[in-house]
């Protein structure tokens, strides 16, 4: 019984890439280490409460978009012989427990949010259709490398507004950032499959361009990421550590596009992936070393 459930976990969890959600937190993380800076009256619990339910969100809203992209690519992907073996085209999900889940994984995102405040709460629905819609953005437009970007990227946005409830330009500059940087990257993932797209008369930078050009736009991509974060830095008036962390990204971003230079079919090594799995995190780095005597000052005080 408890190999069944246990297989189960693991197969909706490759279902919906689990692991990339973890890769995912520090985009949150940038915003709720900032945001309660400057809420310094927040209480250590209503802390770990915001936090908590911040976390459920994310899970949520990730699993229902990831879920919903598999459903809605199901009968594209049982064509593509790279994404064949996928849980829905070959069978080991069901299209009707691929709804459930999404249905399921949704609900949880609402609640999350109910749980932190009114606008949060407001706000869950257009950001769960983004989610949703960007499945279908590849069907008519080559921006949907950029609408994927955008919509992954909210997560520094709505990190705010759940502690703060309010817009802000940092978080909208840390938002920026990490789309642009999503986009570059999803421009070279998009490489791989760029004969089978043309050929479903599917959209993308790659179909749209050429190779030549989709590194050009995928390296403008990456420069205006850095040029966002810079500017999210400096409007949150950073000093010190932070620069330096950045000045890594940069490198960071420089080795991935070398190595999908060196790899033109779109046959990246593992070192791509990883790479790039890296870069919120050493962000995420650079504002606990550059916040990080105001944070132990703040919870000196609990």
């Amino acid at each position: 019984m408890a190999s069944n459930t246990l297989a189960a976990i693991g197969k909706y969890g490759r279902f919906i890439k689990f692991s990339h959600t973890l890769f995912a937190l520090p985009f949150a993380g940038i915003a709720f280490v900032l945001a309660i800076l400057q809420e310094p009256s927040l209480s250590l619990l209503v802390m770990g409460q915001k936090l908590f339910w911040i976390l459920v969100c994310m899970v949520g809203a990730r699993s229902a978009a990831m879920g919903f992209n598999r459903w809605a690519d199901r009968k594209i992907d049982a064509k593509n012989p790279r994404t064949a073996n996928r849980e829905i085209p070959s069978g080991q999900i069901s299209d009707f427990m691929a709804v459930v889940f999404i249905v399921g994984s949704s609900l949880v995102f609402f609640i999350g949010s109910w749980f932190l405040n009114p606008l949060s709460f407001y706000l869950s629905f257009p950001t769960l259709f983004l989610l949703l819609t960007y499945s279908y953005t590849k069907r008519f437009t080559f921006l949907c490398h950029f609408y994927l970007g955008l919509t992954i990227g909210l997560a520094p946005l709505a990190t705010w507004i759940a502690i703060r409830e309010e817009f802000s330009w940092i978080a909208g500059f840390w938002t920026l950032g990490l789309a642009f940087n999503l986009a570059g990257f999803d421009i070279l993932y998009a490489l791989q499959d760029r004969e089978f797209d043309k050929k479903e008369g599917l959209h993308s930078v790659p179909v749209s361009f050429g190779e030549k050009n989709s590194f050009i736009i995928s390296r403008t991509s990456h420069i205006l990421s850095v040029s966002f974060l810079a500017t999210a830095g400096w409007y949150a008036g950073f000093q010190g550590a932070f620069w330096a962390f950045l000045v890594f990204v940069a490198y960071l971003l420089f080795k991935e596009q070398k190595i999908a230079s060196e790899n033109k079919d779109g046959n990246f090594p593992p070192s791509f992936y990883q790479i790039h799995s890296w870069i919120s995190l050493v962000i995420f780095l650079g504002i606990l070393a550059e916040t990080g005597p105001r944070l132990v000052s703040l919870f000196s005080r609990f």
